[in-house]
């Protein structure tokens, strides 16, 4: 059984020292050495990482793509289809040691930038250009703020104003979470707009990984085609952006908890971090050493650190 407060954990910390990093990010995107490691308009990108990364990752390439700066594709790095030819691909890893980062890096001809927590490591002894993000780096196994991190670096780089994203992220960390929402028993994240779908997948991930949550995700206008089928009095379900018409009553009418807010959607991710702790708290849980879980993996025949 769990008996640290919240505030004795690390990933507590870590999670209250987002807005500070996401401002180091901000003026690191606009550093000549950065600028030129990260995607250049029109070049053809993919971007690979693996869990917490990918979601990252997926968020990335569609931000990029709707913004006219280029095809982007984003893979778990395990299912990178070597057949196709990139101008660029960025490797989001904060250890800079995952098994199938590395694999994807060590094969790939196309120039390659990694994005890591950790430099000095085997992806950034491979990668062609390296952008580190170590004040962003963490000791906990579950990744908060070097994901969030990342994407800002991304979304800055893109032209992205993002003041109004730090201060909600602020806001977010301040305001006392709805009583209510630590006794749900499952949790349902939409994306309501197509590049929130990551940073849905990314929320119920965190859901799993520190408090053995039944956790879900979808693009919003999915969940009627079959997930709804799930939610009950017992239900939250939790929209990052717009979400379609008509959806909150739908979620009402079957009992469920709707959070839908005008935030900025990353901003709410740093909400359900704080979520994640407070349930995994309830439950005797230790977010900071998730079971099963290590902060990187490695698989057997990877050069180690």
């Amino acid at each position: 059984m769990h008996t640290r407060s919240a505030a004795q954990l690390h990933t507590t910390a870590e999670i209250a020292s987002q807005p500070d990093c996401w401002r180091q990010a901000v003026a690191l995107a606009t550093a000549p050495e950065v600028v030129a490691a990260l995607p250049q308009h029109g070049e053809r990108v993919a971007v690979v990482g693996c869990g917490t990364s990918f979601f990252m990752a997926q968020a990335y390439a569609r931000l990029r793509e709707d913004a006219g700066h280029g095809e982007t594709d984003a893979f778990a790095a395990s299912e990178f289809p070597f057949g196709r030819t990139y101008d660029r691909v960025v490797a989001l890893t904060r250890s800079g040691t995952t098994t199938e980062v590395i694999d994807v890096v060590r094969r790939l001809e196309a120039p390659v930038t990694a994005v890591v927590g950790t430099p000095g490591t085997p992806v950034t002894e491979l990668a062609d250009h390296v952008v580190a993000l170590e004040f962003a780096d963490e000791r906990s196994v579950v990744q908060t703020r070097f994901a969030t991190t990342a994407l800002v670096l991304f979304r800055a780089h893109l032209g992205e104003q993002l003041e109004r994203a730090i201060l909600d992220a602020e806001q977010a960390l301040a305001e006392p979470l709805p009583a209510d929402l630590v006794q749900r028993e499952q949790f349902t994240f939409l994306g309501g707009v197509p590049w929130t779908t990551g940073l849905a997948a990314e929320a119920a991930l965190k859901m799993r990984e520190a408090s053995l949550s039944w956790a879900e995700s979808y693009p919003a206008a999915e969940y009627r085609h079959g997930p709804i089928a799930i939610t009950d009095e017992g239900s939250l379900v939790w929209v990052f952006g717009a979400a379609p018409d008509g959806l909150a009553l739908d979620v009402a009418g079957v009992g469920g908890r709707w959070i839908a807010r005008e935030r900025d959607p990353l901003a709410e991710l740093v909400a359900v971090h704080r979520l994640a702790v407070e349930v995994a708290l309830l439950r005797g849980l230790d977010p900071d050493t998730p079971r099963n879980l290590t902060r990187s993996v490695i698989l057997d025949g990877t050069p180690r650190p």
